[in-house]
């Protein structure tokens, strides 16, 4: 099939918007993929009327729409009304004094790599250190859970350990957890573009609380470094990396909302595909050194962020298809990662797959600073899991899975597992 009868308008029963095939529609919220593969198939790039944005599904058109430095990330630069520009709206109204800063999530070069390169340099050796605590802590958060019965993996595992992880590494003192829990949690809701008039002021006030603190844990940490993160940036600006406050602060509530947030359906759906996949639960329960490749393998199948945007900047074609500067694009990760002409057998869960690297995680000089975070506590926690649970299944009750409503996003906000035999 030609490009062009490849990209012809999708036919009548097939999506012709980016809801139809994100968590905003109740059928794919549940499936997302049958829908993503006609896409694949008839309209690899789509054009959303109503969205005023390029939707990729194709492996190849993804990566190097990735990869490509000339295409922006910012959604500022997207044309007005388009579903990428509501990225950049303001959520509330500022005074001329507060000055509104973006996080490496959406800057481009020069700012991006002055940024996140001595981010880099600081907090990727810092997890290598911590590994040893970070599997106890995961080791503690699976102790902690009911040892019998029937019970919400999310709630009780998912959801609390990336935020205990992340607080330790920060050096968040153990007696303000809690507020940086709830202030941690309404910050997910700056991942969602269509939220409510409520969530934006849960999320702004959490937001405002989360910098406070910062702003003065960077200052005791000046005055008397620890053995943490915000000490390891602290250092690194006093020996000239330039950083300042504002932008430190702002950043460390980006590994906080996209962290936590990611880490957590990370967990959920791998524990899923595990479970509805029980041989595969069986190799890995028996051989444990197929963590890793376990982790590799969920995060193809159900990666966490559903697809990743981009701006084009200039007149150009992908896969054929004319596209205008200033145009928003949308990557589909999920697309991707099930194209039939890159993975075989693309949509079977197979823990002991060989070839092509995934694009879970993005690509190009935007790829996920926390990946490899996410990777250590999720195989940590398949192997601490099914050593506790052996015969873990899927409870048989109505309503056990519930998919997360955020739209650009995939994972479990329910999953109600039985610790007991359901071979």
């Amino acid at each position: 099939m030609s490009s062009q009868e490849k990209n012809s308008p999708p036919q009548q029963n097939s999506p012709h918007s980016i809801a139809e095939v994100s968590a905003f529609d109740l059928v794919a919220r549940v499936d997302p993929h049958p829908r993503l593969k006609e896409l694949r198939e008839q309209c690899p790039v789509m054009y959303d009327q109503t969205g005023k944005t390029w939707f990729l599904t194709r492996y190849e058109d993804v990566r190097r729409a990735l990869q490509d430095k000339t295409i922006a990330r910012h959604p500022a630069l997207a044309e007005k009304g388009s579903f990428v520009a509501s990225f950049a709206t303001p959520d509330v109204e500022r005074d001329e004094s507060e000055t509104r800063l973006d996080s490496i999530l959406f800057l481009d070069d020069p700012d991006h790599t002055r940024i996140r390169t001595p981010f880099a340099k600081v907090f990727y050796p810092r997890i290598k250190k911590m590994q040893p605590v970070i599997e106890q802590m995961v080791a503690d958060v699976v102790a902690a859970a009911p040892d019998t019965g029937s019970f919400d993996l999310v709630q009780e595992i998912a959801l609390p350990l990336p935020i205990i992880v992340i607080a330790k590494i920060i050096g968040v003192d153990d007696n303000r957890l809690k507020d940086f829990r709830e202030w941690s949690e309404a910050g997910v809701h700056s991942l969602d573009p269509l939220r409510t008039p409520e969530q934006t002021q849960r999320m702004v006030e959490g937001s405002q609380n989360l910098h406070a603190y910062f702003m003065d844990l960077m200052k005791a940490r000046k005055a008397a470094p620890r053995d943490d993160l915000t000490s390891d940036l602290m250092l690194a600006q006093a020996q000239g990396a330039d950083l300042n406050d504002e932008e430190i602060a702002t950043n460390l509530q980006l590994l906080l909302a996209a962290g936590n947030l990611t880490t957590t359906d990370l967990i959920g759906s791998g524990v899923w595909l595990l479970l509805t996949n029980r041989d595969q639960l069986h190799k890995l329960r028996d051989d444990p050194a197929l963590a890793e490749s376990a982790v590799e393998e969920v995060l193809r199948m159900e990666s966490p962020a559903a697809v990743t945007a981009r701006v084009i900047m200039d007149e150009r074609q992908i896969n054929g298809c004319p596209m205008s500067a200033n145009q928003g694009v949308l990557a589909s990760l999920h697309g991707a990662n099930r194209d039939p002409d890159v993975f075989d057998t693309p949509d079977a869960f197979d823990i002991e797959r060989k070839g092509p690297p995934h694009v879970a995680f993005g690509g190009g000089q935007h790829l996920c600073l926390g990946a490899p975070l996410a990777r250590l506590e999720t195989r940590h926690l398949f192997t601490a899991l099914l050593e506790k649970y052996p015969d873990l299944y899927l409870a048989d009750s109505e309503g056990a899975v519930e998919w997360r409503s955020l739209p650009l996003f995939r994972g479990t906000e329910k999953l109600m597992v039985n610790t007991g035999s359901h071979e």
